[in-house]
């Protein structure tokens, strides 16, 4: 199996350990002009799995969501729509 096919395997087993909820226990790829404007405007912002939330902690201290890392590097493609979350 190529590197490439051990990624996305990997990525697809992590999104198959997903619970309700388990979107909140993770950091998330945002474009960097929203998180900006959020930042200001208190405004919600679509990470690339499609949640939809307004940034209130460090993303420093959780780890980087399986999905949006798959998506940046190519591996899945990007949700139709968002997820909404309050």
């Amino acid at each position: 199996m190529s590197d490439t096919q051990n990624s996305n395997q990997q990525l697809l087993e992590e999104e198959a350990l997903l619970d309700h909820g388990d979107h909140e226990r993770y950091s998330h790829y945002v474009k960097k002009n929203k998180i900006v404007e959020s930042a200001v405007m208190g405004n919600k912002v679509v990470a690339l799995c499609g949640k939809v939330w307004v940034p209130s902690r460090d993303p420093q201290k959780f780890p980087v969501c399986p999905t949006c890392k798959g998506i940046y590097e190519g591996f899945i493609p990007e949700p139709d729509s968002p997820k909404e979350t309050k």
